[in-house]
Formats: structure tokens, sequence, C-alpha cells
């Protein structure tokens, strides 16, 4: 069976278009074929141009060059329908793009021969609902690190009311909320003192931002559960999903965040989850 590939691409890298045009080279002579976004079509010549919106059922595998940024973009184009993203890091940082740029070709050789492992991780699913508890006109947005609800106009604090299965837990007077996953337990979350979670966990994190009130911590609960966060504000609020898209969220509105159906599927990192921490964030490293 041919193996079909998306490429998407970090906009403003030079070194993107070249590594996608060598790798996409690659593959052809595997007998692979290779589809790229409109905005990339003279990147790859003879490559298939396909939209955003159909690009998850054109392929098998979407490769990402680029950052974490880009990758979670290509999350949200492909993960519904089941396609893993193999990810190469052109970025700063590329915490779930684990291949550097000199390792890509062959593990690009790895993943034709079938040789790379796929691991799967929980998304979330995150839906929007009227000051009278209804659905609105706005879709259910999938994320792949975290929900964050803050306010950004006015330095004040928010109230937020959070009920897990329908059983209150608090209403958090803080700057804000962040609900992740874990994979994105090393994103924002972890930077407001939640913990680190194994990428293989079945669970999600709620983590206060700056909480009024000390013995608000951050909450570790199982995926599918259904956690409800309504803003008890004044005034409206701002989520923002994996700091990809916003909305803002009206006084009296509600988010209800559960386990997504489908997981993201991603080529395993050949380091492993702690070297990646390691490497990225010197875990572990005793400091002088």
């Amino acid at each position: 069976m041919t193996m079909r590939v998306g490429f998407l691409l970090k906009r403003g890298k030079p070194e993107a278009r070249e590594l996608a045009a060598s790798l996409a080279t690659l593959l052809v002579n595997r007998g692979a074929t290779v589809a790229v976004l409109p905005e990339d079509a003279d990147a790859i010549p003879g490559a298939t141009v396909v939209t955003a919106s159909d690009l998850g059922p054109a392929i098998d595998v979407l490769a990402v060059l680029g950052g974490d940024g880009t990758f979670l973009y290509g999350a949200s184009l492909v993960a519904d329908h089941g396609v893993p993203l193999f990810g190469v890091n052109l970025g700063s940082l590329g915490f779930i793009t684990p291949y550097a740029r000199s390792e890509a070709a062959a593990a690009v050789e790895d993943m034709a021969a079938g040789r790379l492992p796929v691991e799967e991780r929980i998304r979330l699913a995150v839906t929007i609902r009227s000051v009278l508890g209804h659905p609105i006109d706005v879709p259910t947005r999938s994320a792949v690190n975290d929900a964050v609800l803050t306010q950004r106009s006015i330095a004040r604090l928010l109230d937020l009311e959070a009920r897990l299965d329908g059983a209150e837990i608090a209403t958090y007077k803080a700057d804000g909320l962040i609900v992740s996953t874990p994979t994105g337990s090393t994103a924002y979350t972890l930077a407001a003192g939640g913990p680190v979670l194994t990428p293989d966990v079945q669970a999600m994190v709620m983590t206060p931002i700056c909480p009024h009130t000390l013995t608000h911590r951050p909450l570790v609960f199982r995926p599918d559960a259904r956690l409800e966060i309504r803003n008890a504000s004044d005034g409206p609020v701002t989520l923002t999903i994996d700091g990809q898209w916003g909305h803002t969220l009206a006084s009296g509105a509600s988010i209800e965040v559960r386990r997504a159906q489908q997981p993201l599927r991603i080529y395993r990192s050949p380091r492993g989850f702690f070297g990646i921490l390691r490497e990225k964030l010197s875990w572990g490293e005793r400091q002088s």
C-alpha cells in the first residue's frame, strides 16, 4: 500500500522548505506520494496540493517541519482523522517535535519502513455553553496541550466556578485556570506550578494561575470525567486553546471539558520522555 505523506512547513523558515524537498525526494523514491498545502506548493515540485480542511483524509502521515506551534497547528488539522504526526524541530524548544534536522532523513527511512513506533496521547474536547447552559454556535475545539481561561485586558482577579461530574470543586479567585493534558503538563501549567505527568498517564490537570487562596492547588483527575468551568466574574474572560485559537466567554457562560474521542498519534521520540526533559529543561541536573 502506498504511503501518503503530507508536509506542513513553518512559515518564514527557508530551512523547512529545503528539508521538505530532500525528505520528499527520499519518500517518493520509496514509492510514497507527497501532499502540501497551497502556500507550500512551490517547495516540493510535483506534490499534490490540498487545502487545510481536506488534508486529514488525504494523507496517512503528517510530517511537521518547524516548532511546537507548527506541530499544534498540524494536530488541529489531522488528529481527528487518526493521522500520526512526525515532528522535526526547527524551532527553539521542540517538546513535541522530537527529531533534530540531522536525524530527519534516517528517521523518515525508518518511518517509511514501519520501524518507528507510534504512541497515543489524550486530547481535550472543549465545548462552550451559553449563560443558560446550551451549546453556542461554535464547534467543539480539540486541544493537545491545554485550554486556558484568563483575562488580559484588566489586571484583576477572576471568579471561576469549577465542577467535576456535577460536584462542586471550588470557586477559584485567580488570574485564570489552565486545564491540561499530560502532553501539556510541561507547557503553561508547569510554569504555573502544575505537576509533570508522563505522556502515558490517563489523566488531566487543572491548575490555577496565581490563586488568591493559598489552598487552591493543581488538581489531577481522570480523563473520562466531565469538567465544567463557569465564568462567575462580572466581565468576560478569554478562552485560549493550545495558544492557537481564542474566544471571549461572557459572564455566566461556561466551558465543558472532556477527553476527545480521537487521541493524538505521534511518532515516538528516540530520546524518550525523560531524555527530552533532560535536554530541554535540564531535568535532574544539580544547580550550582
